[in-house]
């Protein structure tokens, strides 16, 4: 028998190989380099330390993550969020602790990977992720302000022209990012016609040399972990939240699923590598993913190394060009990035006229605590915290209790429907009839269902009650996980009592 030849076996080549992917990538990357540099010298300003630790930090986080990160396409550098937690640290110990505190925060979220703290996101109510994405907008905008405060006019006549090609150029073409247009047409323009207005350069020194490997050098005593452990747990924590939720913003935005857990490591090792080659540490970057995912096209992990890659570059071999960019551009670029990542429809009359109260109170609640504190899990946290409190509330409304007597009265079956659980099983022990109810009393859960301790409590005062008046109670219907939840806790929630 005469068998088909086996075609031999090819390794699937990577999507961004594509010549045009690739073309398409590069492009995105570089655009994303251009607006970390200023975004990563900001950063470090408010951390308390040299521009080149933010800029350092920027370039460890996109290389690292662009192999370890679950989600292709996401840029983590050094953020605002990071920016802000260590800032106390940089400030009273120094530089030298803050980078034991971004190892340490590294290796707390490849911990926090391994217990599969990324499943948590599902937790995660959708007005909540609408606040989340509605708040950076308004961060993002109000970041820039800055820049548009006490300069020439100059400064607006080149603002308003980039946002005039940001918005009119993808209209007619977008082989080139209308970004690098806007950057590279501004920059050219206020060389050639010698306009003063305020540069990248005047941001501050950019780095002229490679970042090193090293150890920090502190006392590795149990004093140091005590100082640096807060800030450690929070660059963990904040770290997380603020790229997991991303990475979900990205998911949606191009339809596609990413590995949340795969992620959480690659952040925490990300982070461990950043700290060894002295950068201030980071997450993943909604804004300059939007960048690169939106405006850009991006879709790949190429275009996450190729910023990092760039931007080492810029900042060391092109310090000189760099520095020359007008920060008119790059503030044009970041007022649209806010525009596209706001949800303009979840602020809509239409929608707020049928969205219920209960969610809109949630956004809102998780936009203000956000804006108002600058940080990300504060608000996430007080949005899921609202979230909760309303969601048991109207839960709690939604059980119901209807008795019926038999025909020869000597028997009276209580039917209850609904969720019991703490706050729903309180106003439980007031439904029933004790002084007028015959000897016998059923209480029907078969359209009910047992959630925790506080209901078995109710039902044990509900007997106590009816026993104190020589009636026995029969509860019956109860389903597999109720009957096993009642069977364990009958008596003993009560018991103290």
């Amino acid at each position: 028998m005469i068998r088909p030849a086996l075609r031999p076996l090819r390794p699937s080549r990577p999507s961004w190989s594509s010549p045009r992917v690739l073309r398409t990538e590069a492009l995105a990357g570089l655009v994303v380099a251009l607006a970390l540099i200023p975004e990563a010298i900001a950063f470090s300003i408010i951390a308390g330390v040299d521009p080149r630790i933010g800029l350092f930090a920027s370039f460890t986080m996109a290389v690292t993550i662009a192999f370890t990160g679950g989600r292709p396409a996401m840029i983590s550098a050094a953020t605002g969020a990071i920016a802000l937690v260590v800032a106390p640290l940089a400030r009273e110990h120094g530089l030298e602790y803050l980078l034991v505190a971004v190892v340490l925060g590294g290796l707390l979220q490849v911990l926090l990977a391994v217990v599969g703290v990324a499943r948590l996101m599902r937790f995660l109510p959708r007005s909540v992720m609408v606040g989340f994405v509605n708040a950076l907008a308004i961060l993002i905008f109000l970041s820039q302000l800055p820049y548009l405060v006490d300069v020439s006019w100059a400064v607006y006549g080149l603002l308003t022209v980039g946002l005039l090609v940001l918005v009119g150029l993808p209209r007619f073409t977008r082989v080139v990012p209308a970004p690098l247009v806007a950057i590279v047409a501004l920059t050219g323009f206020t060389v050639v016609a010698g306009v003063a207005v305020p540069t990248v350069g005047d941001q501050g020194a950019l780095p002229d040399s490679l970042p090193m490997l090293a150890v920090p050098v502190v006392p590795f005593t149990l004093g140091t972990f005590m100082i640096v452990a807060p800030y450690a747990i929070a660059i963990a924590v904040v770290g997380l939240l603020e790229s997991l939720m991303t990475a979900k913003l990205v998911d949606d935005i191009t339809d596609t699923h990413s590995d949340k857990t795969r992620e959480s490591w690659g952040q925490g090792v990300a982070n461990v590598v950043t700290g060894f080659f002295g950068g201030m540490g980071g997450c993943a970057m909604i804004g300059q993913t939007m960048i690169n995912v939106k405006h850009g096209g991006a879709r790949t992990r190429a275009s996450t190394f190729l910023a990092g890659v760039f931007l080492l570059v810029l900042v060391v071999a092109l310090g000189d060009v760099v520095a020359l960019i007008p920060m008119a551009a790059l503030v044009a670029v970041m007022i649209m990035v806010a525009v596209g990542t706001f949800d303009w429809h979840s602020v809509r009359p239409a929608t707020l006229r049928r969205m219920p109260k209960s969610e809109t109170t949630v956004m809102v609640s998780t936009v203000a605590v956000t804006v108002a504190t600058h940080n990300l899990a504060y608000g996430v946290g007080v949005g899921v915290l609202v979230a909760m409190v309303l969601f048991a509330r109207r839960v709690a409304h939604l059980v119901e209790v209807t008795g019926v007597l038999d025909p020869e009265s000597t028997s009276k079956v209580y039917r209850v429907s609904g969720q019991l659980f703490f706050a729903s099983s309180n106003d439980l022990v007031f439904a029933f009839d004790y002084a007028h109810d015959p000897a016998d009393v059923v209480i029907d859960l078969s359209a009910a269902h047992v959630w925790d301790a506080s209901t078995v409590a109710a039902l044990d005062a509900i007997t106590t009650k009816y026993a104190a008046r020589g009636s026995t109670v029969r509860i019956v219907g109860m389903n597999e996980n109720s009957l096993t939840r009642h069977t364990a806790l009958a008596g003993l929630a009560s018991a103290g009592h």
